[in-house]
């Protein structure tokens, strides 16, 4: 259960193709994330695959069969949204029992999936209040819950977190980690927030205008990204793409290399710079060094105790090992 594979599937408005031709395969129990910039096709695509939009041409199927067809309630698939779409008027018990009352299960039945599902979320203590009493963060979870008890060959996510703020997003990460540990579940989750990507999935696909320019593990991403796009996305902060002379000594068109493998002195070094702004996190500092000659700006990651005032002359050092080489077409060279 929970083999999903689209095949050749598009999506257009009116005269607009927002997804051109497209194959993915999602496997069972993997937990993949859709990421991309707004407006990359990354909702549309979920949306296609929950069947909440039509799908203009090409195939989706479903644990062997074709589902292009077939209604969202017959997919056999809970989506969990944005916002909560909780009743306010009803219980978290009544909440997650909904969608089990409109099946049409014995109540028995719905009592014990409230119970098994309440226990894995931490709601047990909540189940006679209102949404209203709840934080977002268990308001969130009674949404996963009731999603929980439909049992579905697939959850969908569609950024699930972004009205939550930053320390309960992180521990509501954590939490839908956890679960996906214990249910062993297909999960396919939609951000903006590479972050999330990178530390949440089993497998990412990266989208830009509706094209999925690179799927594989996030390691595999970090490391090997298939192209420009897909090294500037990947990592936080992002990778340092130069061109121009510097790139050309590569052969290459550009290249990049990530803030954590420059080294720094303040006595030599290959690039001279200036320290402009510095952010301090404790462990780590990044540094934005301007004056190279080959950025507007170069971020380099120093541990927190290296001492880098604003004004001073820096100099950086690539590790050339981890350097990487793009052609005029954007593409990696291996």
């Amino acid at each position: 259960m929970g083999n999903i594979s689209l095949n050749q599937v598009t999506k257009s408005f009116g005269d607009v193709q927002v997804i051109p031709p497209l194959d993915l395969d999602i496997n069972e129990g993997e937990f993949v994330v859709f990421v991309g910039p707004s407006g990359c096709g990354k909702s549309t695509l979920l949306r296609l695959i929950a069947g909440l939009e039509d799908t203009t041409s090409g195939h989706i199927n479903i644990d062997g069969k074709d589902a292009t067809q077939l209604p969202p309630a017959k997919r056999s698939l809970a989506m969990v949204f944005q916002s909560y779409a909780l009743y306010p008027h009803m219980s978290v018990r009544k909440n997650i029992a909904f969608p089990m009352r409109m099946a049409g299960l014995d109540e028995a039945t719905q009592n014990a999936k409230i119970e098994a599902a309440a226990k894995a979320l931490n709601l047990t203590d909540y189940l006679d209040r209102k949404p209203g009493q709840l934080s977002g963060g268990q308001r969130q979870r009674v949404a996963i819950g009731r999603a929980i008890v439909r049992e579905p060959a697939a959850f969908l996510f569609d950024e699930p977190l972004s009205n939550l703020d930053a320390a309960l997003r992180v521990g509501m990460r954590l939490e839908i980690m956890e679960l996906h540990k214990k249910l062993e579940t297909t999960m396919i989750y939609v951000t903006h927030d590479q972050v999330e990507a990178m530390t949440m999935a089993d497998k990412i696909v990266v989208l830009q205008a509706g094209v999925i320019e690179q799927v594989g593990s996030p390691l595999e991403l970090y490391h090997a990204p298939r192209n420009k796009f897909v090294a500037g996305f990947i990592g936080s902060p992002k990778m340092n793409l130069i061109e121009g002379p510097e790139a050309a000594k590569h052969d290459a068109t550009s290249i990049g290399i990530r803030p954590e493998h420059i080294a720094v002195s303040k006595t030599e070094g290959l690039w001279k710079g200036r320290v402009g702004v510095a952010e301090h996190l404790g462990s780590d500092t990044f540094i934005h060094v301007h004056d190279t000659g080959l950025l507007d700006m170069m971020t380099v990651r120093i541990t927190g105790d290296i001492e880098a005032r604003h004004g001073d002359s820096i100099y950086l050092t690539p590790d050339a090992d981890q350097m990487h080489r793009f052609d005029q077409k954007g593409l990696r060279i291996a």
